[in-house]
């Protein structure tokens, strides 16, 4: 079990520490409502350092990102950063990221903790035809996660930089709490505004106790991976392992906006023959009529009681007070507004269909 670099602080904290791909990670401190409302209400932080970053450069760099990214990374200046997803040579998706362009040859790409390293033996696959410079940092950076309505405002004094000017998917490198060279990033996955900061595993003691100091008149608070979840999934943000994987095409996931067809990437005529001949399934939100909770891996039936699929992410809504999921369904009962059910031990509970995201700010 690999351990963060604040592993320590988090213990400190009280956090309930829980095993999560591969790392020893903090799921909670004071518990997972509380932690939301802070995140939607003011300022919240997460350590998400488990995460992985590769960094790929030279002349060949672009080359090889648009090789094996589905989102056309040509497009990206510097101080910019794309969603994206690598699409797996049957259909499926490999894994989805995000690619920061930092000099003109040189990007990260962030990937899933539980995906390093079949990210890397994948892209390496595609380098060998390509040549591009490769570097796995994933074991010397650490990242914070500062995000709520108040992040900016409660960081600003810790950087030069004008926190609130950097628009949404674009980043800076600059200094932060005492360390000059940090990339400050506002990729956020909760949508409730603010920021992240990649900084060195040696660095990041440093930062957070700048940042819980700084951010203590705003009420900052450290939120575990439990809020992070139902933040994400009341912005309908897929989650890898869940929502999509080795099977799920990026067309059924929604994921077509980042399926760029004006290049050549690892299967893309395959995904473009599917998008000509239409889907079969999609993955869609529902809200529960009744009190429950839909949870991974429950039944999604018809109204007649047939299963038709089954719910890939799900949870007790705590801003909305209600339970909500994502899953695949047959294109005929994909619409919002369709009526569908949740099998919930031996009840079906009705649900209907809406369109994402659940939580609108």
């Amino acid at each position: 079990m690999k351990e963060t670099a604040l592993s320590a602080t988090h213990k400190a904290l009280g956090a309930k520490m829980v095993p999560f791909a591969g790392y020893n990670m903090p799921v909670s401190y004071e518990g997972v409502n509380a932690e939301h409302q802070t995140v939607r209400e003011a300022v919240g932080v997460f350590d998400v350092s488990h995460m992985g970053e590769f960094l790929i450069e030279g002349p060949k760099a672009l080359e090889l990102i648009q090789k094996v990214t589905s989102n056309d990374a040509s497009r990206l200046e510097v101080g910019r950063a794309q969603y994206s997803c690598m699409p797996n040579e049957t259909g499926g998706i490999v894994d989805d990221l995000i690619v920061y362009r930092v000099k003109p040859e040189t990007y990260l790409l962030v990937v899933n903790a539980s995906n390093i390293a079949k990210d890397w033996a994948h892209i390496a696959k595609y380098n060998k035809a390509v040549g591009a410079d490769m570097r796995d940092l994933s074991d010397e950076y650490s990242l914070l996660a500062i995000q709520g309505p108040k992040a900016a405002d409660a960081m600003q004094s810790l950087t030069s930089a004008d926190l609130g000017a950097i628009p949404f998917y674009h980043f800076e490198v600059g200094d932060f709490a005492g360390v000059p060279h940090v990339i400050l990033s506002a990729t956020g996955y909760t949508g409730s505004g603010g920021f992240e900061v990649y900084c060195r595993n040696s660095e990041v003691q440093q930062v957070w106790d700048r940042v819980m100091e700084a951010g203590a008149p705003f009420g900052i608070k450290p939120i575990g991976l439990a809020a992070r979840d139902t933040l994400r999934l009341e912005m309908g943000y897929c989650l890898y392992g869940n929502d999509i994987d080795d099977t799920t095409s990026p067309l059924e996931a929604g994921l077509g906006w980042i399926t760029k067809f004006t290049k050549d990437f690892v299967n893309s005529e395959g995904l473009a023959r599917q998008k000509e001949a239409g889907v079969e399934r999609k993955l869609v939100g529902f809200q529960l009529e009744e009190r429950g909770i839909p949870r991974h891996d429950y039944p999604i039936t018809d109204a007649q009681g047939n299963p038709v699929g089954k719910v890939t992410s799900g949870t007790m809504s705590p801003s909305l007070g209600m339970g909500i999921g994502m899953g695949y369904v047959p294109i005929a009962l994909s619409a919002p507004g369709t009526e569908i059910h949740i099998q919930i031990r031996r009840n079906l509970l009705p649900a209907t269909v809406v369109k994402l995201p659940f939580y609108k700010g």
